[in-house]
This record gives C-alpha cells, sequence and structure tokens, in this order.
C-alpha cells in the first residue's frame, strides 16, 4: 500500500488525466445506444459518423509534442481542460450534419491530451526509475468504468444524452485541476538537430502493438453495450454494464500488471495478454445471456490490461533521452489508428454480419501481438 500511495504521489497529473479521459469516453460509450437513437440511424452509419474523432486525434498527435514544448508545465493541463470542454458537445446535438464536428472537437482534445499524459509518464518512469505506465492506465479504466456505471445510472433514471455529458464533463474538469504540477514540463518533446533525431523502429513496431489494444479494447468500448442490449435483450443498466466490467477489470489488473512488469519479461506479459484477451472477447462474442457477455469482457479486460502501457513503457525505456517525448508521441500517434479504424470498421462489420462476428474479428486480431513482440524484441537489440 505504502509503494501504491507513493506510485500516485509521483505520477499525480498523468493520472489525473488519465482518469479525466476515461470519465470521458466511458459515459459516451455508455450514452452510445441513447446517442444512435437521437440521431436515428444504423451501427454503420454511427462508425462512419464517428471517424471524425479519430481523424482529429490523429491530426493532434501530429501537432502534439509542439504544442507540449512550447507550453511547457501549462501544457497537461490546458489540454486535459479543453478535453472536458469538447465532451460537452456529442450528447447535445441532434442534427446529423453537427454530431461529427462535436466529435471531431473531442477527438482533437483526446488526442492532444493522449500523447502529453503518456510523454509525461514516460519522462517520471524514466526519472524515478518506477514502473508507473500501468497505474497510469488504471486510472483510465478506473475512470471508464465509473463513467460508464453513472451513465448507466442516469439512463436508467430517464436523464437525456446531453445532460449526462455536461455531468461527466464537470467531473473530467475537477480532475484537470490535479494535472498542474510545478515541474511538469515534459522532456524530449522538442526535435533536436542531427542523429539524435533518429526513432529506430521501435516506436513503429510498439505503435503497432498499441494499435491492436486500442482497436480491440474500443471494440467492446462502443460496441459491448450495443451487443448486450440489442443482440442478447439486455436492459439499459445491463448494456452499461458491458464496458464498466471490462474497464474496472482492466483497472485492477493493470495495478497488478506493475508487480508483473519486475518478475516478468516485457515481450512475454504482452504475448500472454494477448492470448487471455482474445479468448475472452470470444466468449463474450459467442454468448448467449448478458451474464455470459460480463463474463467475458472481464476475461478479456485482465488480458487487454497489460497489452498497451506494456507497449508504451518499453518505447519509453528503449528511446534516447533527447527522443524520449517524441517516441512515445510517435506510437502514440501510431496506435491510434486503431481508433481510427476501429469502430468504423467493425460497426461496418457489425452491419453487415452482427456483432458477433465483429467481436471474433477483433479476437483474431489480438492474436498478431505476439508475433509483433518478438519483432520489438529485435529492434530493441
Amino acid at each position: 500500500m505504502t509503494s501504491l500511495v507513493r506510485h500516485l504521489t509521483v505520477a499525480r497529473a498523468p493520472v489525473a488525466a488519465f482518469a479525466a479521459m476515461g470519465v470521458l469516453w466511458g459515459a459516451y460509450a455508455a450514452v452510445l445506444p441513447d446517442v444512435k437513437a437521437q440521431l436515428g440511424v444504423d451501427e454503420a452509419r454511427l462508425g462512419l459518423l464517428m471517424l471524425a474523432s479519430p481523424v482529429a486525434a490523429v491530426l493532434a498527435m501530429l501537432v502534439a509534442p509542439g504544442v507540449g514544448a512550447a507550453l511547457g508545465r501549462a501544457a497537461l493541463p490546458l489540454a486535459t481542460l479543453a478535453m472536458a470542454l469538447a465532451f460537452t458537445q456529442p450528447g447535445q446535438v441532434q442534427a446529423l450534419w453537427l454530431f461529427p464536428l462535436a466529435m471531431l472537437l473531442a477527438g482533437a482534445a483526446t488526442g492532444l491530451t493522449d500523447v502529453l499524459m503518456n510523454a509525461r509518464t514516460a519522462a517520471l518512469e524514466t526519472a524515478r526509475g518506477l514502473h508507473l505506465m500501468n497505474l497510469c492506465h488504471a486510472a483510465y479504466s478506473f475512470g471508464y468504468a465509473g463513467g460508464a456505471l453513472a451513465t448507466g445510472a442516469m439512463r436508467d433514471a430517464g436523464l437525456p444524452p446531453g445532460r449526462i455529458m455536461l455531468v461527466s464533463a464537470a467531473a473530467a474538469g475537477l480532475l484537470a485541476l490535479l494535472t498542474a504540477e510545478r515541474d511538469g514540463a515534459i522532456d524530449g518533446l522538442a526535435r533536436p538537430q542531427g542523429a539524435a533525431g533518429h526513432l529506430g523502429l521501435v516506436p513503429l513496431v510498439g505503435g503497432a502493438v498499441v494499435l491492436i489494444a486500442f482497436l480491440t479494447e474500443n471494440a467492446a468500448e462502443y460496441w459491448s453495450a450495443l451487443h448486450i442490449e440489442q443482440t442478447l435483450g439486455g436492459s439499459p443498466a445491463e448494456g452499461a454494464m458491458g464496458p464498466a466490467v471490462m474497464a474496472l477489470t482492466m483497472g485492477v489488473a493493470r495495478i497488478a500488471g506493475q508487480g508483473l512488469l519486475m518478475r516478468l519479461n516485457p515481450f512475454s506479459l504482452l504475448a500472454i495478454g494477448s492470448v487471455v484477451a482474445a479468448g475472452g472477447v470470444t466468449v463474450a462474442a459467442l454468448a448467449a445471456t448478458p451474464g455470459m457477455a460480463h463474463a467475458g469482457f472481464i476475461v478479456m479486460g485482465v488480458g487487454a490490461s497489460v497489452i498497451a502501457p506494456t507497449a508504451f513503457s518499453l518505447v519509453g525505456r528503449l528511446a534516447s533521452p533527447e527522443a524520449r517525448g517524441r517516441a512515445v508521441a510517435r506510437a502514440t500517434l501510431y496506435g491510434y489508428f486503431g481508433y481510427f479504424v476501429g469502430p468504423p470498421a467493425l460497426g461496418a462489420l457489425a452491419g453487415s454480419l452482427g456483432l458477433r462476428a465483429a467481436f471474433v474479428a477483433a479476437a483474431l486480431i489480438l492474436l498478431l501481438v505476439p508475433v509483433l513482440a518478438r519483432l520489438m524484441a529485435r529492434a530493441a537489440r
């Protein structure tokens, strides 16, 4: 417990940013069935409308290192606050053409915050000699679960999507206040001159692992509530429990992952986690009841929990100090293409073959991680 408190104290700012992002996306995923009904679209069209978010996030990530270097210690607090403000909009709009604009703002603020909070975590890990990435990603999971569970309760109480997202944005805004640090500047974001600016293959391969992690996590986050409610006939509260139970499991497992990294080879941990996650999402895909789907998402959460943070941690540790921030930013950018292709691709697959087929596809994609883990180990030599 003393060790956990110490880690939380050191990583207070990025932990708060991760938690704020989790609250916002957890609420959004759980309110998605109501947003879908409000817009009057099917899964395939909803997936296309949500494309604006990952596109904007990727574009924001391209400029994030420069923004972070320019803003210094104010970068993470301002980005987190902007993200909270942006999420007041997606639940408000009812005109179809306005929804992509709302998601564009949310995506851009999320992309900027994501780069900065991961880069700050990597800098703290190296400076303090601690494993912090799993803890920070656990904060996202707990925030996500809290946002999803609160949204389920608010939906059952009859609150409209706009009101729900305003409440969630207010909670994230309060967390943004905790991201301020006296010495919070993020090193390694500015582009150095000469050969020191070369990043190598590690961010590329690590980013591919993060891409798969994000794609499959988002498959569960975006579509689990719809799967439970529409495919399995569950209630709104049972639907909200889908992303919530997976997020809670991932939070607990990520805290445990801090200890596992001291005992297991991180490349082996990536492979084991991906196989467990694939098994869990397969159970969810073939589920006959909401309870069985919840069990599948729990198993998926255990396995998926270690994939992205372990990959990010490896990228940060293997990069040179003068390029560490940029290396993590590059891996984040590559990984975010999981957000880009995941929801719309799986939405299109769900629209044509059903949500069960979409989750089976996610399980197959997860089995690529052991191959990439071996490539990353070679690139690190």
